[in-house]
């Protein structure tokens, strides 16, 4: 597949609503494996369609046990609140804590055009509403509470 090339956080299409996918053709489950690939070029956990400058409702994410793909992904249900430290590919070097539900159910379609659930805690239901976020042309920047400066090497 391919590498495709990161959106940073000054392009304005990472601030548009993506469209809803009214059709699973090729191009989407292209588009899909295009993004596992940039997701895993550039160490990321997740990426939002956006990110690649496409404005489909389109997101995978993989927390270490491989890649789901998720298409129209949506919150319909979520539990409790945990503040945490986030970044993110389209804002680099900046990090900052965040808060988000505890526990997430997102709906979705899967690349067969299947309506599923994932349920997610910990990273995964992190990774969820940061990515869904995206597809409403939200960055976390724009939720964070504290941002985290790295403290500069003094040297020996």
């Amino acid at each position: 597949m391919a590498i495709r090339q990161i959106r940073y956080d000054s392009d304005p299409i990472l601030r548009k609503n993506s469209r809803k996918v009214t059709e699973i053709n090729e191009r989407i489950k292209i588009l899909l494996d295009d993004m596992v690939d940039t997701m895993y070029h550039n160490d990321g956990v997740g990426l939002a369609a956006p990110q690649v400058g496409v404005l489909r409702r389109v997101v995978v994410i993989d927390v270490g046990e491989g890649p789901i793909k998720l298409i129209n992904p949506e919150i319909i249900g979520e539990e409790g609140e945990k503040v945490d430290v986030e970044g993110c590919l389209s804002v680099p070097n900046r990090v900052g804590t965040v808060k988000r539900p505890e526990k997430v159910i997102v709906k979705y379609l899967d690349e067969q055009g299947q309506e599923k659930t994932i349920e997610g805690t910990g990273l995964l239901g992190k990774a969820l509403c940061h990515e869904i976020d995206h597809l409403n042309g939200i960055l976390f920047i724009d939720k964070m509470i504290d941002e985290i400066i790295p403290e500069e090497d003094e040297g020996d």
